[in-house]
């Protein structure tokens, strides 16, 4: 299973290698590498990993498609790439076939709440959607007034999304369904809901996240070999080799956190109790090291790292906008709370032991 999940990790990072080189994405302000990039990603079966073949995927495992976010993330990519394996998830898990092409899901973030109405339409407003506005479809976790969850597929041109960008200047847009017709509708898994949804989007940008910090850590490690300052290499300096070593350190604490929080999901013997204090944790920590990894990273590049003209703002840019999707570590670091204190003092050691 090991070799199997290499496979389609290296087969990912082949095509990243070839068509998404970050220079070159960043030089080309028209976006003419989108294309390809994204017909190569198609062809392999990546943006539909997750999806059984009878409902239009690969089928892939969990762990393959993790390790395909972990090198999506060492990219920084711009494309809804995770948002479709995510989408293709959730629709898979309603049993309906998954359309070709860009795709997002629906609600990203804890506080919004899509409706289900008597005449299976749906209402409501969802905002922070990564990628509404490229994508062809979107998958929608929306509950009927009993606040039984349904899944529902979604054609993108029927619902009014208003255009906003994030840090790193993708869209992060408003989506509102105004009794909106969907393209199907089935019901959710009994012990399905949003917190399902979130815990697993979570997971996916803690890993995006990890991948990120490992190509600033990459990029400033070389940097600081080839910068020159008063006759000697940069990374000669102590106050240098020390920011290095913190930003090394934030790196490995969040790649642990983001793999450990992988595996716990990917296996289904995993106790729920168990799969939320990985998901909750891994995103609260990969957060926590984007923010102090960015600094460390600029600091070290100095004011060349700002320039619009270098890569170093594509992974640090991203890595701190994806802090707030699926639930911010403030979110997170509240409903982890929630949950220790419901199970009692008693059960906190053995739980956290247990991992």
């Amino acid at each position: 299973m090991e070799d199997a999940e290499n496979i389609v990790a290296q087969t990912a990072e082949r095509i990243f290698a070839d068509l998404a080189d970050a220079q070159t994405i960043n030089s080309d302000k028209k976006g003419s590498w989108k294309a390809p990039l994204w017909r190569a990603l198609s062809e392999a079966g990546l943006p539909l990993s997750w999806v059984a073949e009878e409902y239009g995927g690969s089928g892939a495992t969990l762990a393959e498609g993790f390790g395909v976010l972990s090198a999506a993330g060492r990219s920084a990519l711009p494309v809804p790439l995770a948002e479709t394996m995510l989408a293709g998830w959730l629709l898979s898990l309603g049993k309906i076939a998954c359309p070709e092409g860009e795709m997002t899901l629906v609600p990203a973030g804890p506080k919004d709440r899509i409706t289900l109405n008597g005449d299976a339409t749906l209402s409501g407003r969802a905002r922070g959607v990564p990628f509404a506005k490229e994508a062809r479809h979107i998958a929608v976790l929306a509950h009927d007034e009993k606040a039984k969850p349904s899944i529902a597929l979604v054609s993108a041109d029927k619902c009014r999304i208003e255009s906003s960008l994030n840090l790193g200047g993708d869209h992060t847009d408003i989506v509102t369904f105004d009794r909106v017709t969907p393209v199907a509708v089935k019901p959710a898994p009994d012990d399905f809901d949003l917190t399902s949804a979130l815990l697993m989007g979570a997971v996916a940008r803690s890993l995006q996240i990890a991948g990120s910090l490992e190509s600033m850590l990459e990029i400033s490690v070389r940097y600081s070999n080839e910068r020159v300052a008063f006759e000697k290499k940069i990374s000669k300096f102590q106050a240098v080799q020390h920011n290095l070593a913190r930003l090394a350190g934030e790196s490995a604490a969040a790649l642990a956190a983001a793999t450990s929080a992988a595996d716990a999901l990917a296996d289904p013997a995993t106790p729920k109790d168990a799969a939320f204090l990985e998901a909750a944790s891994a995103k609260i920590r990969c957060s926590e090291a984007a923010e102090k990894a960015a600094a460390i990273a600029h600091q070290v590049h100095g004011a060349i790292g700002f320039t619009i003209e270098h890569i170093l703002h594509r992974y640090t840019l991203r890595a701190l906008a994806w802090r707030d999707d699926f639930g911010s570590e403030s979110y997170w670091a509240v409903e982890l709370g929630k949950r220790v204190a419901a199970n009692g003092a008693d059960e906190l050691w053995p739980l956290v032991a247990s991992r």
